[in-house]
């Protein structure tokens, strides 16, 4: 395939540059155009190719098979060996395939990586972007990103759209930039464009949403930026620091830090893993100089691990650590307790950020059928966060429920001789 049978708007991608970012609405064909030329590049010279996204939990979830259609519809089928993997060009190329999130040190061993691709780049949390950029240091290698944004508040549009590196080329794209644009999905943004304007501008158009469709917390996150309150927020060596976690090996490890100081909660600092033992974790919290309170853990913390025989419970307990489990309340009760705690929450700015995108993106599945939120948080790389953080707010509200509760039960026993002073 010749040059000029690709769209004018994406022949940048064979001049050299430190960043290549194609952003905007769907049908753009961003994919097919990365994934088209790193072949036909792949082709000519040698080349080691790093395509990763935020979360991989299989190669299932790359885009492997989308190349391996590309090298067929482009008949490369005698330049490349596909291997479940990997892909390998008889020339030397190699094209791998990794999860940012999954295991984000491990980059460090992609140092030699002349391009790497990042798809589906609005997931990527600014932790990760830290890890990767300068992993990829070889003389004359390239970061390619693509994705269709959602929040300008996102990390990846923050770095590469709002403030783009000076050695970065950045072009959005739309359906109108896709020669090939088939007319099914015309049918489909005619459609939203005459029944939903506001969605349409995001779908097709590419430009950001104030607010995530279905977003659970989208009213008090609101109220926390008018108050400002995601800012500096030091930590107090004179309070203990509590944590509150959600635990997690395939998905993710979830930890968020917070100092109570009269009726607020200072939201000090977060963390999150995947894949790497307890004592990794430990290890991570005691870095950071804090002294701790009380590590507040989901039920499913009592469970004992295969392999070792211990509960984390039992684990901590045996590290030192003081532990609380936090009572088992349905999901619907803790996004109660949670939305009850924001307006007493601030948050650090920097410590944080990967936390409040988690927080900001928490949402209802979507009922395809009838176009309304389900009842029912989704399930994606915001969960674990968001999970974390509602139970910190069980944590937090349970006392004043059991106190509540006792209080109740004294005004009802006819013989406590003090039941209406309770």
């Amino acid at each position: 395939m010749n040059i000029a049978e690709f769209p004018v708007a994406v022949q940048f991608l064979f001049a050299p540059h430190r960043y290549k970012v194609l952003w905007g609405g769907r049908g753009a064909a961003k994919s097919w155009a990365i994934a088209r030329a790193l072949l036909l590049m792949g082709a000519q010279k040698p080349l080691r190719i790093l395509c990763a996204r935020e979360t991989q939990k299989s190669i299932a979830d790359s885009v492997h098979k989308l190349l391996c259609d590309q090298i067929s519809a482009l008949g490369l089928q005698e330049r490349y060996r596909i291997e479940r993997a990997r892909i390998i060009g008889t020339n030397g190329t190699e094209f791998v395939f990794a999860g940012l999130k999954h295991d984000p040190h491990s980059l460090k061993s992609y140092e030699a990586i002349d391009i790497v691709w990042i798809e589906e780049a609005q997931n990527v949390s600014d932790s990760s972007w830290a890890i990767l950029i300068p992993t990829i240091r070889k003389p004359g290698s390239e970061i390619w990103i693509s994705f269709n944004p959602i929040l300008e508040t996102d990390a990846t549009y923050r770095r590469f759209v709002a403030s783009p590196p000076p050695t970065a080329k950045v072009v959005k794209l739309t359906w109108r930039d896709n020669p090939w644009f088939p007319e099914t999905l015309r049918e489909e943004l005619e459609h939203l464009k005459a029944t939903d304007a506001a969605a349409y501008s995001h779908v097709w158009e590419g430009n950001c949403v104030s607010i995530v469709d279905g977003a659970i917390y989208a009213a008090e996150l609101r109220a926390v930026d008018a108050g400002e309150r995601i800012t500096r927020v030091p930590y107090d060596p004179t309070r203990p620091v509590h944590t509150a976690w959600d635990l997690g090996w395939g998905d993710a490890m979830a930890i968020w830090f917070v100092q109570a100081t009269g009726r607020e909660y200072h939201v000090i600092d977060y963390l999150e893993g995947n894949q790497k033992p307890l004592q990794h974790y430990i290890a991570a919290m005691q870095a950071r100089g804090y002294v701790y309170g009380t590590d507040y853990l989901p039920h499913d913390a009592r469970a004992h691990e295969l392999g070792t025989g211990r509960s984390i419970e039992e684990m901590l307990r045996a590290a030192g650590r003081t532990v609380y489990i936090v009572p088992r309340l349905s999901i619907a009760d803790g996004i109660a307790a949670a939305r009850s705690i924001f307006p007493l929450c601030w948050f650090d700015r920097e410590r944080t950020k990967d936390g409040i995108q988690a927080l900001r993106h928490y949402r209802y599945v979507k009922d395809e059928t009838l176009g309304i939120a389900k009842r029912e948080p989704l399930h994606d790389w915001s969960s674990n966060g968001s999970d974390a953080f509602r139970y910190l707010a069980v944590s937090i509200r349970q006392p004043e429920i059991e106190r509540r509760e006792i209080r109740e039960l004294r005004m009802f026993d006819d013989s406590s001789d003090d039941a209406w002073m309770a």
